[in-house]
């Protein structure tokens, strides 16, 4: 039997401190946010089997009775009992020590110093391989990305690799913005593909893997040569070669500190008059009615992590809610679940980002892959194959990288594409 512990209201389990555990107490939890704080809880009338009751007036929902003892359980079963009573000295009572290997999973960044670079190498021409695989799908084969994504290269030129400034960042007429104009530092393109691409499987590369990457997208602006090697010894020469190396400063007041740029002076040192104020403007964002639903529904191409999940751009502003539901599929006709399985199917997987049930956004219509099979006998087979191993040239010269998704999934899409992709 557990329950809170007495004397720590329900607000102590989130991080804040209000009185002691009590003796026989015992916090465990990765973060003090998710801390859950349990201690054993004699049983009324003193015999076992009794109910956990509250502690001075705190309400006990059972989903925590069951989550302490399996956190518990868990604990001692994997660490012993004398890792799990393990805490930290200025917080005495609370939580444990991190471990190394639990540290080391979340600390992957990678400073501008190259501190926390990991070791490894990777070619200029195996990055082409794993980039025309698992990158160009959404970036283009060389770069200049497509309709959806902005384009990472173009722009630079071999002065701007001598001066470390790019010039056409100071011309108004040239046409965008490149990944490769702006970024100053080596380090934040091998930090960002390690940690984010590819887009549907993030964090999946290895090491040797992001090395290649960065080398074919340096390559692709000129920075190093064709048969040039990324490591871990080398990449500081690289960081010299950058084509807007000296395009970011620091002698401003945004950086706070001793050693960085101007010690946190702030930029102006203008003072608000607070007479005569206009109104506080409000902050918003909308898409004109023309553009609403030019690249299919909004709603269905965010993935499905974060606070920020996409209008459904397939209705009027006005009755769009912020995303789009998933189809309840238990409550549909049962010779419609199937489709509504497909569809969530679509979403879950991601899908949805690069091709529209009824448009074409990166790839094809689902429609038209539809309609193009429609008359093969093995139409389900052959889709849900092309579903697992990806493919180019049929649809255009933009390729679909392999997905790595459960094979059930793949042939239940690849059904759904056969029966003639039905909404």
């Amino acid at each position: 039997m557990f329950s809170w512990c007495e004397g720590v209201p329900p607000r102590s389990a989130f991080g804040g401190l209000a009185g002691h555990a009590g003796p026989g107490a015992l916090l465990i939890g990765r973060h003090q946010r998710h801390a859950v704080c349990v201690r054993p809880q004699p049983p009324p009338g003193g015999h076992a089997g009794g109910r956990a009751e509250p502690v001075r007036g705190v309400r006990l929902m059972r989903t925590t009775v069951l989550r302490c003892a399996v956190v518990v359980a868990a604990a001692v079963a994997g660490f012993g009992v004398g890792a799990v009573l393990a805490q930290p000295a200025n917080f005495p009572g609370i939580g444990r020590a991190a471990t190394a290997p639990e540290l080391a999973a979340w600390d992957i960044d990678v400073r501008p110093d190259f501190k926390g670079l990991p070791a490894g190498s990777g070619s200029v021409a195996r990055g082409m391989d794993i980039w025309e695989a698992r990158c160009a799908s959404c970036h283009g084969v060389f770069g200049e990305s497509n309709e959806v994504f902005s384009p990472l290269v173009g722009g630079t030129t071999r002065d701007d690799v001598k001066t470390g400034r790019v010039a056409r960042l100071n011309d108004a007429a040239f046409p965008g913005r490149t990944t490769l104009m702006k970024v100053a530092t080596v380090s934040t393109l091998w930090d960002y593909i390690h940690r984010a691409m590819p887009w549907n499987a993030p964090k999946s590369l290895s090491s040797d893997e992001v090395y290649a990457v960065t080398a074919f997208l340096l390559n692709l602006g000129g920075v190093v040569a064709d048969d040039f090697t990324l490591n871990d010894r080398n990449i500081a020469d690289v960081q010299g070669l950058m084509p807007n190396r000296n395009g970011m400063s620091t002698d401003h007041g945004l950086w706070s500190g001793k050693g960085m740029g101007n010690g946190g002076k702030p930029d102006t040192n203008a003072l608000a008059c607070m007479k005569d104020c206009s109104a506080e403007p409000k902050l918003a964002s909308f898409l004109p009615d023309f553009a609403r639903n030019a690249h299919g529904n909004l709603a269905e191409q965010n993935r499905l992590v974060g606070a920020q999940l996409g209008a459904d751009t397939s209705r009027p502003a006005a009755a769009a809610p912020a995303a789009r539901p998933s189809p309840d599929s238990s409550a549909l006709p049962p010779a419609e679940s199937a489709v509504a399985s497909a569809l969530k199917l679509a979403q879950q997987h991601n899908c949805l980002a690069c091709h529209g049930v009824d448009r074409k956004i990166v790839g094809p219509a689902f429609l038209d892959v539809a309609k193009k099979y429609s008359g093969r006998a093995d139409a389900t087979a052959y889709l849900t194959e092309k579903i697992r191993i990806g493919g180019s040239g049929v649809w255009g010269t933009i390729p679909m990288p392999a997905q790595t998704l459960p094979a059930a999934d793949a042939k239940a899409l690849g059904q759904w594409l056969a029966d003639g992709a039905k909404r």
